[in-house]
């Protein structure tokens, strides 16, 4: 423990450091950081998605280093330190956790979730769907939403039921479609449908923001087969027939 505590001070004493004598660290503000830091998220996400710990590791440390950063600036403002912001979460995490540090008791984890929202409406929150951030992706927010609604019993009782909600959204757009709707109706549906698939997603725990950038980076490699082998070939891409992508795309598959 503490070799960990020591590391962790070093990290504060390297911050100190860099905020008094480097020129790029003394400009930075929370604004300024905070689209460096979104995007240190997105690159954790994808060392996750590749099963890559080393770079998780190393992303890790990125992330940790904005944390301290944004303490550094608030203890500046003399608003809050590094302290404040680890007795916050301590405190949090104890009062949300009834079941380990206090005397309730649960059944599984869904009962542990809708303890936690119960636990934040106490807190003063007007409605769950306040702790989802407006300016997350669409399709993360929508998972978000989902999970809160959930936590407060706002949830499908059979597989089949949820499924067949995706069913009845497909065929909402199908009847837009065919009957030449416009634009605003057809996306009305569409996000429908797409919000009925997040949910049942959500439903067989699947991600769905994992799932879909899988498969990105799944099209990504084989579009890329396409065009390097179909160059070795002496082919254009432009002047290729779809038949003849396709046959260059199922060798990418079998190639997998």
């Amino acid at each position: 423990m503490q070799e960990k505590l020591d590391s962790f001070e070093k990290l504060l004493n390297i911050m100190d450091e860099l905020r008094a004598k480097c020129p790029w660290d003394k400009k930075q503000t929370f604004n300024s950081l905070r689209h460096l830091t979104i995007e240190e998220v997105y690159e954790l996400s994808d060392a996750i998605l590749n099963n890559d710990l080393n770079a998780i590791k190393g992303e890790l440390g990125d992330l940790m280093l904005h944390l301290v950063f944004y303490s550094k600036l608030g203890s500046e403002e003399n608003s809050f330190d590094i302290k404040d912001v680890l007795d916050g979460i301590c405190e949090k995490l104890i009062y949300r956790h009834p079941h380990i540090f206090g005397n309730q008791e649960v059944t599984d984890a869904d009962e542990v979730l809708q303890n936690w929202e119960k636990l934040k409406l106490k807190e003063g929150r007007k409605s769950v769907l306040e702790g989802v951030p407006g300016s997350l992706p669409p399709l993360v927010k929508a998972f978000r939403i989902q999970e809160k609604a959930k936590g407060v019993g706002f949830e499908w009782e059979k597989r089949e039921d949820v499924w067949a909600k995706v069913m009845e959204e497909l065929n909402e757009l199908k009847y837009e479609v065919d009957n030449n709707a416009d634009k605003e109706k057809m996306e009305d549906e569409l996000g429908d449908l797409l919000f009925a698939l997040t949910n049942y997603a959500r439903y067989i725990g699947i991600n769905p923001e994992d799932a879909l950038e899988r498969t990105n980076k799944k099209f990504i490699t084989r579009f890329q087969y396409i065009e390097e082998q179909s160059a070795k070939d002496g082919y254009k891409l432009e002047d290729m027939s779809l038949n003849e992508m396709e046959e260059y795309w199922q060798r990418a598959k079998t190639m997998e």
